[in-house]
């Protein structure tokens, strides 16, 4: 996240041929440091140089160029840095193009521009996209996986706690297992206890003629 300070603002690359066009971008992103070339080529060599905070980018740039074509070049050299695409010339599916995949655009702006929308835009981009995303994701990624973990063994302590009274329960008892009294005693259904049984077995801690069917059950315990 960025926080502009007069003295070091964030550098925004404008990928703009048109001057008159350069001229509002001048007035309407004043605390930013801009940074301008006229066509893609240019831009290249400018990120190479020097990679900027973000990318303002047409679409019909100077010497026949067009912006989109350039694109994923960009978002190789600049995986974290978002892209701002300003641009009277596009089609929506191009837009929508532009706007999806790996490679992608993170804002498309119809010309001309409003340089109020520019302004959210841009200061949106900086602070909640490029890196910040990044992280975001990263940390949404970790607290699922914690979720997941968290649950898995939850079910696993269960599980255990389940099968160790079916053990204790029926070395008490010489009669067959109730499964329908222990699916209903611990909440879970008749193929739970069906497959704890199996488990328990397939471990020596049950003997086979326990639960004689266990290699192939009834369908109705299956229900």
């Amino acid at each position: 996240m960025f926080s502009i300070h007069p003295m070091n603002p964030p550098t925004i690359l404008i990928v703009e041929d048109d001057d008159l066009q350069f001229e509002i971008y001048e007035e309407a992103l004043a605390k930013y440091k801009l940074v301008r070339v006229k066509n893609g080529s240019k831009a290249l060599a400018q990120i190479r140089r020097d990679p900027p905070h973000l990318l303002v980018l047409d679409h019909v740039l100077s010497e026949g160029e067009l912006g989109l074509d350039f694109l994923p070049e960009f978002k190789e050299l600049l995986p974290h840095v978002p892209v701002i695409i300003v641009s009277g010339a596009l089609e929506v599916r191009q837009q929508m193009a532009a706007l999806q995949g790996p490679r992608r655009a993170h804002y498309c702006l119809p010309k001309p521009v409003d340089v109020h929308a520019l302004r959210r835009t841009v200061e949106t981009a900086l602070h909640e996209c490029g890196e910040t995303e990044v992280v975001r994701q990263f940390e949404a990624l970790e607290r699922s996986h914690r979720g997941d973990a968290q649950a898995l063994f939850s079910r696993s302590t269960d599980r255990l706690t389940r099968q160790n009274h079916i053990v204790e329960s029926l070395g008490k008892s010489k009669e067959r297992p109730n499964i329908s009294a222990l699916a209903r005693e611990f909440k879970v259904a008749r193929r739970t206890i069906i497959r704890d049984l199996q488990e328990l077995i397939r471990r020596g801690q049950l003997k086979p003629e326990v639960y004689p069917e266990w290699e192939n059950p009834p369908l109705e315990d299956q229900a």
